[in-house]
């Protein structure tokens, strides 16, 4: 199975997760966003109590049944995006903070470290929210928390055509090996103009869609189906005061 292919089967799976989800999917946004507020709100320099919470996914994790080590390694695909924000922290902020056999360790340094945790708990955090509810599911979790529908709308269109993008990259490349062009590289012109090709059949797949959701009466935004939605349960109550109480702890209280 080729990279492409396993992306495409990827996208597939995160429309819908994994089905396991025992909570409203509206707990768990309102447990992601005050995670990522009181966790991006911990100082640069703080980076023991910033470790502290990284507790938070993998004690999700081992709830869940999910391997943290794969998630680990899957959100480290935010890595090359975090180090260029915080690659020049250690050449402007020289000042010692402390000593390790004989090496002195400059702020720089703890704030480029703090930065590249932080993306990698960021991206965890919400890496366990699609995966276990699926971005179907968070798209009307953020509907059902009063997020303006046209920006949800958005996020679940912008999900369903990257599906659409893949499957004509896979159709075309399908295609190219079937025809023989010769070799499984491509030149730098048959890359310009594979990537001319695709965006054409991207656009013109798009417009079908959308000709065939307008012909079956769509107004704007994406229908609810009651039937399916998950009820407000005392347990999701508890477990947001919980893991909120959790959050807040490890921000203001110095363990």
């Amino acid at each position: 199975m080729s990279r492409l292919e396993k992306a495409v089967i990827a996208v597939k799976s995160s429309s819908t997760g994994d089905g396991c989800g025992s909570c409203d999917v509206r707990c768990r946004i309102l447990v992601t966003v005050c995670y990522l507020c009181m966790m991006l709100s911990v100082a640069p320099a703080d980076l023991a109590r910033l470790i502290l919470f990284a507790l938070y996914p993998v004690l999700a994790c081992a709830i869940d049944g999910v391997s943290y080590g794969r998630l680990f390694l899957r959100s480290c695909i935010v890595l090359p995006f975090v180090v260029l924000i915080g690659i020049f922290n250690p050449f402007y902020e020289r000042t010692t903070i402390f000593t390790i056999a004989g090496v002195d360790i400059s702020l720089g340094w703890i704030t480029f470290t703090s930065i590249v945790v932080r993306g990698l708990l960021s991206m965890q955090a919400l890496m366990i929210l699609v995966g276990r509810h699926g971005f179907t599911a968070f798209c009307r979790g953020l509907r059902s928390l009063g997020i303006p529908r046209f920006l949800s709308t958005q996020l679940e269109f912008l999900h369903r055509y990257l599906g659409v993008l893949l499957m004509e990259a896979l159709t075309m490349r399908r295609a190219r090996e079937a025809r023989g062009y010769g070799g499984n590289g491509l030149t730098l012109k048959s890359w310009g103009e594979f990537a001319g090709q695709l965006f054409i059949r991207t656009v013109g797949r798009a417009e079908r869609i959308n000709r065939a959701m307008l012909a079956r009466g769509f107004n704007g935004s994406m229908p609810s189906w009651r039937g399916n939605e998950q009820s407000w349960r005392l347990s999701d109550t508890l477990m947001l005061i919980i893991c909120c109480s959790a959050f807040v702890l490890l921000r203001f209280v110095n363990p």
